[in-house]
């Protein structure tokens, strides 16, 4: 079994407190990493919710099913049965300890008010993304943290081609994934995802009627990843109301189908009105929603470079999640439409600026965003990256720097390569 770079940070949320709560998309490995906490001596009793006989007991006698638990046990999938989080506090306020409660869930916490009302305070949420590509290849990936080292040293990688990057944005991460060699049989697995997440899991979490409304939306916010979130836009291309879209894309992005990527400016009041980013955390079902294969995105140019980014873009989150700088990620974007794709942002305020481009030959002109967050920013700005599809590593400016997509997943922890 590859290891999963957040087991540690699982791990020491058990020793202290009394809740841990590891969310993330449906067949992400949630369940594997949890079970295979016992060989790390957290040694607990497991019951999912998708067995049928235990999700009656939770409905029918909440307080009751809890009270009847062992001392520490696995709760799988808890979001099916709401009622269990307030019955979980206040079995907690009884007798307070660390460790007792590890619950899965595939729907955002903290979006589910049960969770936000019953549990702040006695719960640590952490989330498992799909696999990154350094946990597929069986080492922690450390590229985040060196970005925000005093000097950072990039290294040319092997793997750094467009084609050798193409392999791994349509595989994506998602572990049932990995184990498919034949592309038909992934975008099987991918179509019967879907067709499962939409007619079960969103179903799960809300009364909804559009049946034909959800695929098509999900397929447009595919089409438009790493691109400007537009309610209208999208309304009137899904022929719906802006209400009703609204309501079916909280649903989407409360169970991992889709995320935002945040604007930054330097007004924190801005932040909240400026429009985010679309982004998929996965791109092999970013491809399969799409319509692109190996063999047509090679060729596509008019996707090819919003898929990189947002390629790009779910290496970082997932990076984010293990990192000690624990930075939050952002797009800068100004009414000039001067652009950096990707801004890092650390506790300190420092910024890293990180643009994408499907070029094997980057030019100073690829640096203008950079240089212009640079110049606005001044002080706060640590250093720009420019990621590319071409093997070598570049110093443009003694803080503007080249180097290939791959450098993501060969930067380890430590900041080697």
């Amino acid at each position: 079994m590859k290891s999963r770079h957040i087991v540690p940070l699982v791990l020491a949320a058990l020793q202290d407190t009394p809740v841990v709560f590891v969310q993330g998309p449906r067949q992400a490995g949630k369940t594997t990493l949890v079970q295979s906490l016992n060989a790390h001596g957290h040694r607990a009793d497991y019951l999912t919710l998708d067995d049928a006989a235990v999700l009656a007991a939770a409905r029918h006698d909440p307080d009751g099913f809890v009270s009847g638990l062992p001392e520490r046990v696995i709760l799988d999938e808890v979001q099916r049965v709401p009622d269990l989080f307030r019955a979980i506090k206040r079995s907690v306020d009884q007798r307070r300890e660390p460790g007792r409660f590890l619950l899965t869930g595939s729907a955002h916490a903290l979006v589910l008010p049960q969770v936000s009302e019953s549990l702040v305070g006695r719960m640590e949420v952490l989330t498992l993304w799909p696999f990154s590509q350094g946990e597929v290849e069986g080492h922690c990936e450390g590229f985040v943290d060196a970005c925000f080292a005093p000097a950072i040293a990039l290294h040319p990688q092997g793997d750094s081609g467009w084609p050798a990057l193409v392999t791994r944005i349509v595989r994506g991460g998602y572990p049932e994934v990995l184990t498919r060699r034949d592309d038909v049989r992934q975008r099987a697995w991918f179509g019967a995802y879907v067709t499962t997440m939409l007619d079960r899991e969103v179903r799960d979490l809300a009364n909804v009627q559009g049946r034909s409304e959800l695929p098509r939306l999900l397929r447009l916010a595919a089409t438009r990843a790493m691109g400007l979130l537009n309610y209208a836009s999208l309304a009137r291309d899904a022929a719906m109301p802006q209400t009703t879209l609204q309501r079916y894309w909280a649903l989407l992005e409360t169970t991992f189908l889709v995320g935002a990527l945040p604007p930054w400016s330097a007004n924190l009041g801005t932040r909240l009105v400026k429009a985010p980013k679309v982004l998929l955390g996965d791109t092999g079902l970013l491809c399969y929603l799409t319509g692109l294969d190996r063999t047509r995105l090679l060729g596509d140019d008019l996707m090819a470079g919003a898929v990189l980014e947002a390629f790009v873009a779910s290496e970082l989150v997932k990076q984010v999640t293990w990192s000690r700088v624990r930075p939050g990620v952002y797009h800068y974007r100004t009414h000039t439409q001067q652009e950096v794709d990707l801004v890092l942002e650390d506790a300190a305020g420092r910024l890293v600026g990180i643009e994408v481009k499907k070029t094997a030959s980057p030019s100073s002109a690829d640096f203008k965003g950079l240089r212009h967050l640079r110049e606005r920013t001044g002080k706060r700005f640590l250093r720009g990256i420019l990621l590319y599809t071409g093997p070598a590593a570049v110093t443009f400016e003694p803080d503007l720097h080249a180097a290939p997509v791959s450098t993501l997943w060969h930067m380890e922890a430590g900041g080697g390569p």
